[in-house]
């Protein structure tokens, strides 16, 4: 017998949260979702690993994630933080058909000595890809400087939030975090695999 559907959903309502079940899938499939102990980048320690090189080496992952984050661009240049989101970013401008910029952890000290690379006009808008969130001092200091650089940039869109305060760091500086899926999410669901 089937639930009748809540009278307050829509249908894209319910297109998001069969795209998110599918996205928890893919990333299950992938073993992107590890137990054991785990040191995370900010030193603290976990009970689980999302591992972004799972998910974003996977080709079902990477369209997933592609197609998802192309939608929520709006008219934002997508930018992806080197090198744990250049494969995001780079699936989701070719999703969405547009260029893209990479955000450096700091400037070369040659080349074109650059922090924000590829093309990106004074008050363009643009928008940080992230993989996972955790503190969100990764996406805070991207959106910085993106903004050093003259874009403007109020929304980080994240395929998994760990849920330890991205969220609130980045509404400290003036950016809303926008998630894919939380760690709930995920960990609602590995909990019920065999």
């Amino acid at each position: 017998m089937s639930e009748d559907p809540d009278p307050g959903e829509t249908a894209g309502d319910r297109l998001e949260e069969r795209r998110r079940d599918d996205l928890v899938d893919a990333l299950l499939a992938a073993d992107a979702v590890r137990f054991g102990e785990f040191e995370l980048s900010h030193g603290g320690t976990s009970e689980y690993y999302v591992d972004k090189y799972r998910f974003e080496t996977d080709p079902r992952c990477l369209d997933l994630l592609a197609e998802a984050f192309a939608d929520r661009l709006g008219e934002a240049t997508p930018a992806g933080v080197a090198l744990g989101a250049v494969p995001l970013v780079t699936a989701t401008a070719l999703a969405a058909d547009r260029p893209y910029v990479i955000v450096r952890k700091a400037a070369k000290e040659y080349g074109t000595a650059n922090r924000v690379e590829g093309e990106l006009a004074h008050g363009e808008r643009a928008v940080v890809l992230e993989d996972v969130a955790t503190t969100g001092t990764s996406a805070a200091e991207a959106v910085e400087a993106l903004r050093a650089a003259g874009a403007v940039v109020d929304r980080v869109l994240v395929v998994v939030d760990r849920e330890e305060g991205a969220s609130e760091k980045l509404a400290g500086i003036d950016c809303e975090l926008e998630v894919l899926l939380t760690a709930g999410d995920l960990l609602a669901v590995a909990d019920r695999e065999p």
